[in-house]
């Protein structure tokens, strides 16, 4: 492999790419080493290896050693702990296909490129494929308890909202409404899976379910303990509530490769649009029956 001077702008590039290699390579090591399965944590320890075989390829060229970017492995870490070592390692996957299109054009520039893309794009994915992570195995009871309690709760608590006009008394049923509303959705999701014969446990999903539909509730709810004025309160839990289809269709549109702007805009719509309804209808049932609270 040659080991010739290469042009400024060229090797500026080049020590981007060795430095990208160099990150990826502490990053999945950091993620290797807080895995607590061991076969997990081995086919992480590989890509990692890999990492550092590209970062050795790029040196030949440069002559330099190069820092890793500690600010993007500490975002990395973070990552981890809030979503899970499946969505940072395919976060960083997704980061490095567009730095794949650009290594295809010092193909003819750099012997061996060929061969470091095809790992790229095919080993670290078949490794990423056999990562086996229980959080994302249990997904969908997850997207259950949020969607229906993002839908529910942010028109019960719309339609509270102008029912009462109080924001402490709004809190109260809506706190009540939530948590009977999060044992009968785990209630039906154990029985749901109890019933299918699947391989993931019942009780589990139930955990999983009845966990993510309470702290969306109380996330929901949060405004009307900070908040005197209803209107404010409700402004805020609305952008809560889309807050929370952002950072969950982010998390699915990475680990599941979905199209993140049309399933949060489909969300939002639904949710928002409930609300609305909602709204309408507390507004109507206050002035027909003249509540008075």
């Amino acid at each position: 492999m040659s080991s010739d001077p290469v042009a400024a702008d060229t090797l500026k590039k080049f020590l981007q790419f060795q430095k990208d290699e160099i990150t990826g390579y502490h990053a999945y090591r950091m993620l290797a080493e807080r895995v607590k399965d061991d076969a997990n944590s081995a086919i992480i320890r590989k890509i990692a290896e890999q990492e550092m075989q590209h970062y050795r390829t790029w040196k030949k060229y440069t002559h330099q050693e190069v820092p890793a970017d500690r600010l993007k492995v500490f975002f990395y870490t973070l990552c981890a702990h809030l979503f899970g070592f499946t969505f940072v390692i395919k976060l960083m996957e997704k980061g490095e296909e567009t730095t794949q299109q650009v290594y295809r054009t010092f193909i003819n520039a750099v012997p061996g490129l060929q061969q470091m893309l095809d790992e790229e794009a095919v080993h670290e994915n078949e490794l990423v494929a056999m990562l086996d992570e229980e959080a994302l195995r249990y997904a969908g009871s997850v997207v259950l308890g949020l969607n229906d309690a993002l839908v529910e709760l942010t028109g019960a608590l719309a339609g509270l909202t102008f029912a009462f006009q109080n924001t402490r008394l709004t809190a109260l049923a809506g706190l009540i409404t939530g948590i009977s509303a999060s044992f009968s959705m785990a209630a039906s999701e154990y029985l749901s899976v109890k019933s299918e014969s699947s391989e993931q446990s019942p009780a589990k999903s139930a955990l999983y379910t009845g966990v993510a539909y309470v702290l969306t509730v109380l996330f929901l709810i949060l405004p009307y303990l900070l908040f005197n004025r209803y209107v404010a309160a409700l402004i805020f839990t609305l952008i809560n509530a889309v807050v929370v289809i952002a950072i969950f269709n982010y998390y699915v549109s990475v680990v599941k490769a979905f199209s993140f702007r049309s399933r949060f805009l489909e969300m939002t719509a639904i949710s928002l649009g409930v609300a609305f309804l909602s709204f309408i209808i507390g507004s109507v049932i206050r002035s027909v029956f003249r509540i008075e609270i």
